[in-house]
């Protein structure tokens, strides 16, 4: 692990890293509208503009010049094997939600985390339209905008508030009683961190989701008391040959098994 004090710094440099990054994307915003960046796709149906390579490339820079003997894996920059030979990786999603960016909808956020030893260690999640900072250390806990996330050990009221993709949705609510269906949240890490900051019980995650959309994002809600894994109740391991999962689920802690259990049904 990364010392408590290292840790703390980088915190502290990489929460800063994470506004600057969000300033320097809100230019190429327009709310309600098509970006002003320049868009295209990468294979058939992934976009990515502009903005996404220019916070790419700054984080990149930022981040490996706070810890130079770290890998990095980022959605946007291509894979390097040599991550898998460092101990510690910077796994990055520049803009997390690029389609909702790129329309207009300010559900998108900048995700940065810490992998040590396959676990996420430091986890900042950035949402510049909704002024929202998500922070979370391994073991010092989970804010947002400072304040302390904790999530109630008690059954939450029924029915459940659940967000995802609605074929997922749909199979969940096969599985339980009647559910509160909420939008679906474009970026999967604000998604996750919804679940932490406790607007959504549960957030239902499609299989593909690669490394760099949930690591920030699991140790927030882990850090707050929630849990993401897998349908067989495994949690992620990061930093892998290949950083792809399958379908998740993240609930609260007291939540999360009868969550499990209605989609299994």
């Amino acid at each position: 692990m990364v010392s408590p004090l290292d840790l703390a710094a980088l915190t502290r440099s990489v929460s800063d890293i994470a506004r600057r990054a969000g300033a320097l994307a809100h230019p190429y915003f327009r709310a309600g509208e098509q970006t002003a960046a320049k868009l295209w796709y990468k294979g058939h149906s992934s976009p990515v503009t502009e903005a996404d390579i220019a916070l790419d490339t700054f984080l990149k820079d930022q981040l490996l010049t706070l810890l130079p003997e770290a890998g990095w894996l980022s959605e946007e920059t291509t894979d390097n094997p040599e991550r898998l030979k460092r101990r510690h990786v910077w796994v990055v999603d520049p803009i997390d939600g690029t389609r909702a960016f790129a329309s207009g909808h300010p559900d998108w956020a900048i995700s940065i985390a810490l992998v040590t030893d396959g676990e996420p260690v430091l986890g900042i999640l950035h949402a510049p339209i909704h002024e929202h900072l998500y922070v979370a250390t391994y073991g010092g806990g989970a804010t947002r905008n400072g304040e302390t996330l904790v999530l109630s050990g008690e059954n939450p009221p029924r029915p459940a508030r659940v967000a995802g993709p609605k074929p997922l949705v749909d199979r969940f609510e096969r599985g339980t009683e009647m559910v509160d269906r909420l939008p679906k949240v474009p970026s999967l890490a604000l998604r996750l961190a919804r679940v932490a900051d406790g607007s959504i019980d549960v957030a239902l995650v499609s299989v593909n989701a690669q490394d760099w959309d949930i690591a920030a994002a699991d140790l927030i809600l882990r850090e707050a008391g929630g849990l993401l894994t897998d349908l067989a109740g495994g949690q992620p391991v990061y930093n892998r040959p290949e950083p792809r999962h399958g379908e998740m689920i993240a609930a609260t802690s007291r939540l999360h098994p009868r969550a499990i259990e209605a989609m299994r049904t």
